[in-house]
């Protein structure tokens, strides 16, 4: 009898049709711990899955990444990986094709995340309009957190090199375990009973189990209902908890959410150094507006004063007096220089003066001068005015002058 022999790669594509056929390879879900994983520059993931009996194959490609894994997948990690397990018909090995992996234990605690998530959004409590401001310069800061670890440590570093005049209030909490939440809450409480500024409520990064106290809704109506501003410092970046949504302010960090509560000292000095001088320069220059206003209006002043507007008008009367005398004394000169004249002819005319020479001024009986001897007869009586006197005479004889003939 002859044997059927068959070659390798007919053995491996029939055991790989047998995988195929065997629809709950199709979508399975395998949990184990991560060993030897990679991440390829092209975006894959090769890593193998094991436990206490045995070891299996795994890679994730590149385009199930974005929604398949939310967290940085590492050595060590314990992981549920859910995919198809397939025949790699070249090497005759067969591996699971990872659609979607989650940390073991994720899968029940994410979807009391995503319900809880949903209902206290439906109530309101992440709206915007509920969240309180940060004051920006913050006296005393409340810490809720574990009293060691690195939160606090990097909390206090920070806030002691950006302002050491803060005050920090530590209220030691739980943060992770049966407890936890009970004392996250106790620690707002507290603080907020005290009357602190600002209070941060946070821990490091961890699994979604180590930071489950702050995914309670007993934690979140805590932070909602506190009447002082909560910022929420829980994990690292990646790491999001209802905390975070119902915080008036979300922190990537504990040292981010420090520098958040925290203002820094230097830089708020030289700010206000800064505006200071702004104030100083805008002083000066309305100083120097106001002056010059002043100064235009005090010209002013002067230019429509009263005492100004007298002092022109004496200055333009003195003008005019000193104008007016100026024209009288010429006017003056003018009269004294014909009044000379005049005087100077009329002197000429003076009887005064021909009386002096030794003439007369004779005048008959009826007081008329006598011009001519046919004014008068013989045994009149005439006036004879002389310089010093007057004489009364009677006309005894008319003689004419030579070649006058005597009527």
């Amino acid at each position: 009898m002859m044997k059927h022999v068959y070659s390798v790669g007919q053995v491996n594509k029939y055991i790989k049709n047998m995988f195929a056929q065997d629809f709950m390879l199709h979508h399975i879900s395998i949990k184990g711990e991560v060993s030897n994983c990679k991440y390829h520059s092209s975006g894959h993931i090769y890593f193998t899955m094991k436990d206490a009996d045995g070891t299996v194959n795994a890679i994730m490609f590149a385009g199930n990444r974005r929604e398949g894994l939310k967290f940085q997948m590492k050595e060590g990690d314990r992981v549920v990986v859910t995919g198809s397990v397939e025949v790699y018909e070249r090497d005759g090995r067969y591996q699971i094709y990872a659609r979607t992996i989650e940390r073991d234990g994720e899968g029940n605690l994410y979807l009391k995340f995503e319900a809880l998530k949903r209902e206290l959004e439906e109530m309101g409590m992440f709206a915007e309009e509920y969240k309180q401001p940060i004051p920006t310069y913050a006296k005393t800061v409340g810490i809720v957190t574990a009293e060691t670890g690195a939160a606090i440590q990097d909390i206090r570093n920070i806030a002691g090199r950006r302002n050491p005049y803060v005050q920090l209030i530590l209220c030691p909490a739980l943060v992770q375990g049966e407890g936890a939440a009970a004392s996250i809450v106790h620690g707002i409480h507290a603080l907020e009973q005290i009357g602190v500024d600002v209070i941060i409520v946070g821990r490091g990064g961890g699994s979604i189990e180590d930071l489950w106290a702050f995914n309670e809704e007993m934690v979140a109506r805590a932070i909602f209902d506190c009447r002082i501003p909560v910022i929420s410092a829980v994990g690292h970046q990646t790491d999001f908890t209802i905390a975070d949504y119902v915080a008036d302010l979300r922190a990537p960090t504990p040292s981010a959410a420090a520098e958040l509560a925290v203002f820094d000292y230097r830089q708020a000095m030289q700010e206000l150094l800064g505006m200071r001088q702004q104030m100083d320069k805008e002083l000066q220059r309305k100083v120097t507006v106001a002056r010059n206003h002043l100064e235009h209006q005090r010209m002013r002043l002067h230019y429509l004063s009263p005492q100004q507007r007298m002092n022109e008008n004496r200055r333009r009367v003195a003008e005019y007096e000193e104008k007016l005398t100026g024209r009288m004394e010429e006017l003056l000169r003018e009269r004294r220089h014909r009044l000379a004249l005049l005087a100077g002819t009329l002197e000429s005319y003076s009887p005064v003066k021909k009386l002096s020479g030794g003439y007369a001024f004779v005048e008959d009986g009826n007081h008329q001068a006598l011009r001519s001897i046919h004014q008068i007869r013989e045994k009149d009586t005439v006036q004879i005015h002389l310089l010093d006197g007057t004489l009364t005479a009677a006309v005894t004889e008319i003689q004419a002058a030579e070649g006058v003939k005597n009527e």
